[in-house]
């Protein structure tokens, strides 16, 4: 049975750790929680892929024998690193302190609430005796805030994680996250000439030619079919910089563009229209990408998708499918075939916030939910 006490007390538990990333240090949270699933009788295993990034993998073993139970198994995976504080809270960011039944802190809602709910499951499970038939894997990581290259992603492509469905628990009030953008990072390198910024004829500016394609940029119309749960693409220029001194001609300027693409694009023919609307400016530029994500799309209909938001119903507590605008790690799972949504139990509007809460009735309400859809798709 979920114990509301012990709820609380692993939230507070691992809101009082401090795993702000950047500069991310997770080895305290990590133990926490390493500590905490060991005593109750989880297989443990902690992967690092830098130091100081340390990934705790606990595994409850099902009864059906090794290779179907692991062939067939389960992941819950939230992450415990968290955005740094900053400036101005009313709270103390590690205090989880409670007030109208709310906890405050830093990751208490994105995503130490949500941790705690799994961590909180796997207790009430072993406690009442339940071994279901297939491997509950949990996985909970490092590096979610920054790119998850030393979190969710290793552990995929080195097939440490090798699950026939992953629920992701990184969002808010029971919601479904079943759809999801996909995101190009990238950098644009605009190339002039130098001159006496009193004889500007004498050079090139680059830092006029970006003006000029930016514009361009936020006014072009990229092809695309519509999703119901995704807004069209969007644009945005992040930063910004260029030029030596104000009265000389910039002969350098770089901008970095953030665009959400939807289901159906592709991250290379994106690419090869900004080159093409670039160029009605300048031939002398170059793009340098930093980042790309696949969109991704599991069907509302799919049994496991369907499992979860039939047990909400059930249990009196409305599941919305929804679509992720920005990046989460449901992504990553689609090229290894791994079936993937995303949902949670933290407070909405507050993620990534001063004062930061999650509802402690949510928070229970979810345990019980998650609890009642392991043992329900254990059987479908």
């Amino acid at each position: 049975m979920i114990n509301k006490e012990r709820l609380i007390r692993i939230t507070q538990g691992l809101i009082g750790i401090n795993s702000v990333n950047p500069p991310g240090n997770e080895v305290s949270v990590a133990d926490f929680v390493a500590r905490d699933l060991k005593a109750i009788g989880l297989q443990v295993k902690v992967h690092s892929f830098a130091k100081n990034r340390p990934n705790v993998v606990a595994t409850l073993k099902g009864s059906w024998p090794r290779p179907k139970a692991q062939r067939e198994a389960l992941l819950i995976t939230p992450h415990y690193d968290t955005v740094p504080f900053g400036e101005g809270w009313k709270f103390d960011p590690l205090g989880g302190v409670i007030r109208h039944d709310r906890i405050y802190g830093r990751g208490a809602s994105d995503d130490k609430g949500n941790c705690a709910v799994g961590m909180e499951v796997l207790h009430s499970m072993v406690e009442d005796g339940i071994r279901p038939q297939r491997d509950i894997v949990f996985a909970a990581t490092a590096d979610e805030e920054t790119g998850s290259r030393l979190g969710i992603i290793p552990l995929l492509s080195k097939g440490i994680l090798r699950p026939k469905a992953a629920l992701i628990t990184d969002s808010e009030e029971f919601d479904a996250i079943i759809a999801q953008k996909g995101l190009l990072h990238c950098r644009v390198q605009i190339f002039g000439k130098k001159a006496h910024g009193a004889y500007n004829w004498l050079g090139v500016n680059a830092i006029e030619i970006a003006a000029r394609a930016i514009n361009r940029l936020k006014k072009h119309q990229f092809k695309y079919k519509k999703h119901p749960l995704l807004v069209p693409p969007t644009k945005n220029i992040g930063t910004i910089r260029g030029g030596d001194k104000v009265n000389m001609v910039a002969d350098f300027c770089e901008f970095a563009l953030d665009l959400r693409f939807m289901p159906g694009m592709t991250a290379g023919k994106i690419l090869k229209e900004i080159k093409g609307v670039i160029a009605q400016e300048t031939k002398n530029f170059k793009i340098i990408i930093d980042d790309t994500q696949k969109p991704y799309g599991i069907d509302a209909g799919h049994p496991f998708v369907k499992t979860y938001v039939d047990t909400c119903r059930k249990m009196g507590f409305k599941a919305k499918l929804k679509g992720s605008q920005g990046a989460t790690v449901i992504t990553f799972f689609q090229d290894y075939g791994i079936p993937a949504f995303s949902t949670g139990w933290g407070s909405h509007g507050v993620i990534h916030a001063n004062d930061e809460y999650a509802e402690i009735k949510i928070l229970y309400n979810g345990a019980r939910v998650l609890e009642r859809f392991i043992k329900e798709y254990d059987v479908v």
